[in-house]
């Protein structure tokens, strides 16, 4: 069966959601893009940046987590070459995402990302949801320590 391209645009519309989430500080954005025991593993970028980050489980601890953790920092994420494929209520989602992190105390202090996600949705309703994404750091410039909120 061929995907329908309201499903392709709607499966890159969550990871659209879970940015603009993080940037714009909306906690109810955010929780949108995920599923109730969603999964979220930003270890592998975590380690390239030197810090050990845990896998999160669930929508709850996931938005805490993400939104406590940037909150002394204006950030700004750019979702590009989404490539989607859909099989039923299931689909995947490999993505670009630039990630800038500036911290608010020092905007001299910055930290840019370029990271691949890997996504795994599911549909609710009339709704995609992210059920595991896993991030990659492909290239990282500026000072890491921004993202400890140092």
């Amino acid at each position: 069966m061929t995907p329908q391209a309201s499903d392709i645009l709607a499966v890159a519309g969550t990871l659209y959601r879970f940015a603009a989430g993080i940037d714009r500080r909306d906690a109810a954005l955010l929780a949108s893009a995920f599923a109730e025991d969603a999964v979220s593993d930003f270890r592998p970028a975590g380690r390239k940046a030197g810090f050990d980050y845990p896998v999160l489980e669930g929508r709850e601890t996931i938005v805490a987590a993400l939104l406590g953790s940037l909150a002394a920092l204006d950030t700004s994420h750019t979702v590009g070459n989404p490539r989607v494929a859909v099989d039923g209520d299931l689909a995947r989602l490999d993505a670009l995402v630039e990630a800038q992190h500036v911290s608010r105390a020092d905007p001299t202090r910055q930290y840019l990302m370029k990271n691949r996600y890997d996504v795994e949705l599911l549909r609710e309703g009339d709704d995609w949801v992210i059920r595991r994404v896993t991030i990659d750091s492909i290239w990282r410039s500026g000072d890491p320590s921004v993202l400890a909120g140092i």
